[in-house]
């Protein structure tokens, strides 16, 4: 046993590799090895030969093995050694680019209109994108024949067939969530509800969804003047500009009442909108006083309160603001487009610091 010993520690100790390694391995200890086969003459022997031979047997195998197990372990921390000394990384060279993500000109402008009207006093008001008919329409003062009440112009979700509930909407306007923050609130209440709405239309300048904010203010003796004052400050604080001429022209619509359409003058330089300038006109949203019947339907007593509404594209404004030319590739998810059109995640849009950076 001394000699076999002798014999497999020399070599594993000269093993230059871990091929060469398992080689010792299989003729020492595996299956038909030398000492295995020694351990199979175990059964042959007397039992006082077996109690002196075996654990010398054990021994020899524990050895091998654990000088296997630490040449093994030697010739790997060399060959580490080896990649490490061949291999190298310099980690003062700059690290590769990564694209960094951007703010979609409808969260930025949202974010604007937000900040704006905040600081004018208004609470922002959400409200589901579902509605039901009676808070889409008759809340509203719209009449069943209206034609906004029809299936070419507004999404209606499925109703099973013996079901005579009207059916529910894609909300075609965020006037539902004026209803709703009247019922919550009640007046005095100065709100905007901006939001995605849904209309059954596309083109260049129409898409079937798109988004809005709409604002209201009730209150005692609010008037057409107050309107007017917010919807400049608005206007002048947007665009950025010290001159804002707002002309309101009369118009109908069904919830309120006197209703106007607002447009804004401006002018047209080489395709860059200039606002407050020039001999052009363009329409940028529509307002009124609130309708009795609406107020009536958000429980506020129209004897003892008004106030005025106004609602308008978030869309069209970052259009008109931005010099986007199609309201559609606001939502081709298009990263060339977001590249060019996006903003920084740290251009938060504030009054103070510019509202466009």
């Amino acid at each position: 046993m001394d000699a076999l010993r002798q014999k497999y520690i020399d070599a594993i100790a000269n093993a230059a590799d871990e091929s060469s390694l398992e080689d010792l391995r299989v003729q020492a200890v595996g299956k038909k090895g030398e000492v295995s086969l020694k351990m199979r003459e175990l059964g042959k022997m007397t039992p006082e030969e077996r109690k002196e031979a075996g654990p010398k047997l054990n021994a020899l195998k524990n050895e091998i093995n654990s000088a296997l197990a630490a040449k093994k372990a030697g010739l790997a921390d060399a060959a580490l050694d080896e990649r490490l000394r061949t291999e190298w990384l310099d980690v003062t060279l700059p690290s590769r680019l990564r694209g960094q993500g951007s703010i979609h000109p409808v969260s930025q402008v949202t974010e604007e209109v937000t900040a704006i009207f905040a600081d004018m006093g208004f609470a922002v008001a959400e409200g589901p994108q579902i509605e039901n008919d009676w808070y889409n329409f008759d809340a509203l003062n719209i009449p069943p024949h209206h034609p906004a009440r029809q299936e070419f112009d507004t999404f209606y979700m499925h109703r099973d067939k013996d079901d005579e509930r009207a059916p529910h909407v894609l909300r075609t306007h965020t006037s539902p969530v004026q209803i709703r923050a009247m019922e919550k609130t009640g007046a005095p209440i100065r709100v905007i509800a901006p939001g995605r709405v849904y209309r059954s239309d596309y083109d260049q300048t129409h898409t079937p969804m798109f988004h809005q904010v709409e604002g209201m203010a009730i209150g005692k003796d609010i008037s057409m003047a107050n309107l007017k004052w917010v919807l400049e400050e608005f206007c002048r604080a947007f665009f950025e500009v010290d001159n804002v001429e707002l002309r309101f022209r009369a118009s109908h619509f069904p919830f309120t009442e006197p209703s106007a359409e607002v447009d804004l003058r401006c002018s047209w330089d080489n395709g860059q909108l200039k606002v407050g300038e020039g001999d052009d006109w363009m329409e940028i949203l529509g307002s009124g006083m609130m309708h009795p019947k609406v107020l009536s339907a958000g429980g506020i007593d129209p004897d003892k309160w008004q106030g005025f509404a106004f609602g308008m594209g978030i869309d069209r404004i970052a259009m008109l603001k931005y010099g986007i030319p199609d309201l559609r590739a606001f939502f081709d998810s298009d990263l060339r487009w977001l590249r060019h059109y996006g903003f920084s995640a740290l251009d938060m849009p504030t009054l103070h610091g510019g509202l466009s950076k």
